[in-house]
């Protein structure tokens, strides 16, 4: 292993307690040892002294989620989610991951996610094949990997939607501060109208919004997926365009994470931009929402997004906004803090456990019967959203900062 020395290290503050194990989605689903995070721990250590042949761990470092809650539940502050990133590029590296599958994600996360022009005209593409019914076709007659990335896309918001947002926004009212936001690549295209629902509620909050042009995809697909050479390139593409402001607001748990863990992959480099990233919920909890927003009535379901819980530690500040808007009630659920089995790319890569994951979270939010479920990343909207629909249930699916948003709409009404 190239990455031994780091990966031994890391793996050496484990102390085999096995609080981590209720904590982790693939041990909860199938009652391996081998499946949990002590015993993955274990795998990789035996790895990293040469005891244990690398390809050996290849499956277990595939069929981990990277959700983090192991992290949160360790009393010896084991970074498991640095420990995975290490053990994944060894694997690529040694030409472990060579499948079609692991070919074509390299691909699409290499040439089409982070080149905006081709994945624009991509969900162009999309878009006309929504138009038109070819993915309710695709949905019920083609199996396997391609029936699952169409059940989970949701509807592809015209290119009008899709328009970049204006450079600088005002801040309406009493200016209190200026921010920029993150605007990423995924939600560029797929949930354009959070990114502006996000610019305008902190307008209204007093705060002026730059949107560099320059940014780009943050890498955290590329370093979930063992690819640490793209993801440090696409870091440090990041690290020099954002102004001097007095934060950077991510609306995605997933790239405010890699953001925020910077350092880790470009060093010294990333550290300024790391410690001024915000995730929008975490920012307007901090700075108090400038005026009482209007009625949204509505039962909601919050679901923490495993990048923020567990990444960013960011847990009551969504839920103190949501409670602040009249006419909605917040309704807790058994798993809102349980990975949803979205994981980046994994619900492709490993669709049945994905799907167990994903359904044991659907029980329980068809228990508490929510109008609304409400989650801050765009694969957990993704995976919801699919589940929802997969189990005809009435209810929507959206960011908190859209709910916040049509709150501060009708307020003004």
């Amino acid at each position: 292993m190239e990455r031994a020395g780091e990966a031994l290290e890391r793996s050496l503050d484990c102390v085999h307690c096995g609080l981590c194990l209720s904590s982790c989605p693939t041990y909860r689903a199938t009652g391996r040892e081998q499946s949990s995070p002590r015993g993955r721990i274990y795998l990789f250590r035996g790895a990293a002294e040469g005891r244990i042949a690398l390809d050996a761990v290849a499956e277990e470092a595939s069929l981990c989620l990277g959700c983090r809650a192991c992290e949160t539940a360790c009393p010896s502050g084991v970074q498991f989610g640095r420990l995975l990133e290490l053990v994944r590029a060894d694997l690529a590296d040694a030409g472990l991951r060579r499948d079609h599958a692991a070919r074509l994600e390299r691909f699409a996360l290499r040439s089409v996610l982070p080149r905006p022009r081709r994945l624009r005209a991509l969900f162009d593409v999309l878009g006309v094949f929504q138009g038109v019914g070819i993915d309710r076709l695709l949905r019920r007659w083609v199996p396997g990997r391609l029936g699952e990335l169409v059940s989970l896309l949701p509807p592809v918001p015209s290119r009008r939607l899709r328009r970049a947002l204006p450079r600088r926004i005002p801040a309406e009212g009493r200016r209190r501060g200026t921010v920029a936001l993150f605007t990423g690549c995924v939600m560029s295209e797929l949930f354009a109208d959070v990114n502006a629902a996000t610019a305008r509620v902190l307008a209204r909050n007093g705060f002026e919004v730059v949107v560099p042009p320059e940014q780009g995809c943050c890498g955290a697909l590329h370093a979930h997926a063992g690819d640490e050479a793209f993801a440090q390139r696409l870091g440090r593409a990041n690290a020099g365009v954002f102004p001097d402001v007095a934060a950077v607001i991510v609306n995605s748990a997933g790239c405010g994470a890699a953001l925020r863990e910077l350092p880790h992959w470009i060093g010294a480099e990333g550290e300024e931009l790391a410690g001024r990233v915000r995730d929008v919920c975490e920012f307007l909890d901090e700075v108090g929402l400038r005026e009482p927003p209007g009625r949204v009535e509505a039962r909601v379901c919050y679901d923490d997004p495993c990048h923020l819980v567990h990444g960013q530690r960011v847990s009551e500040a969504p839920r103190r906004l949501l409670s602040q808007i009249p006419g909605l009630t917040l309704v807790e659920h058994a798993e809102a803090s349980a990975c949803c089995g979205a994981a980046g790319t994994y619900n492709l890569m490993q669709p049945a456990m994905s799907r167990a994951v994903r359904d044991r979270k659907l029980d329980a939010l068809e228990t508490a019967a929510p109008d609304v479920i409400a989650t801050g990343n765009p694969g957990c909207l993704m995976q919801l959203r699919a589940g929802v629909l997969s189990r005809g249930l009435p209810v929507r699916v959206v960011h908190p900062v859209t709910l916040l948003d049509e709150a501060g709409a009708g307020s003004r009404s």
